[in-house]
């Protein structure tokens, strides 16, 4: 395994070595991303729940941890325009870091193509050089696919993770969204 890694290393090309350098960190970056933001709103979402649940069991107003709290509390008329601002700002602050996954999921498969091209053309560009005719080319081209394939690689947890994450998203403004209609269904 580590002299594939290293005759790998050696056989190609400085731009294929920059384009797996430049995919292991976005690899590392969404997944960084992906696991704070999972975890981040996992809690959200409990808090979120426990206030509707609250709200639900005859509670007055929404929990002291709850996003539209900070709206409420400030107000004394509580209306749809205060409790759609919450909304808002909470989808904005729930739909934090998805940009960046869904940049990432669109833009890998390139970067890999980018570095695969780049290292077929050094191939090519051998061949007149080497003996060995199409055992050569051969050689060249499964190297240079690992970019490609590792393109992919990270545009699949990237695309995995976005569409995680949105979900969240979701159930969150959907959970705020049914705290402000019970709010505004109580003033009635």
């Amino acid at each position: 395994m580590y002299n594939t890694i290293i005759d790998f290393y050696i056989k190609s090309n400085s731009v294929t070595i920059g384009v797996m350098i430049l995919l292991a960190l976005y690899f590392i970056v969404l997944n960084w991303i992906f696991f704070y933001r999972y975890l981040s709103l996992s809690n959200w979402i409990e808090i979120e729940n426990s206030s509707l649940e609250n709200l639900l069991l005859g509670s007055s107003t929404v929990g002291s941890q709850s996003f539209l709290n900070n709206f409420i509390k400030n107000n004394s008329q509580i209306g749809r325009e205060i409790l759609d601002l919450g909304i808002s700002a909470a989808t904005s602050q729930a739909t934090k870091g998805l940009s960046i996954l869904s940049i990432f999921s669109s833009t890998t498969p390139f970067i890999g193509l980018f570095g695969t091209v780049v290292s077929i053309l050094g191939t090519f560009s051998h061949i007149g050089d080497a003996s060995g005719g199409m055992s050569v080319v051969a050689a060249g081209v499964s190297d240079a696919l690992v970019a490609t394939a590792s393109g992919i690689f990270v545009a699949i947890f990237a695309y995995t993770y976005h569409q995680i994450l949105s979900r969240k998203s979701f159930d969150i403004i959907n959970v705020l969204q049914m705290q402000s209609d019970v709010i505004l269904a109580r003033k009635i």
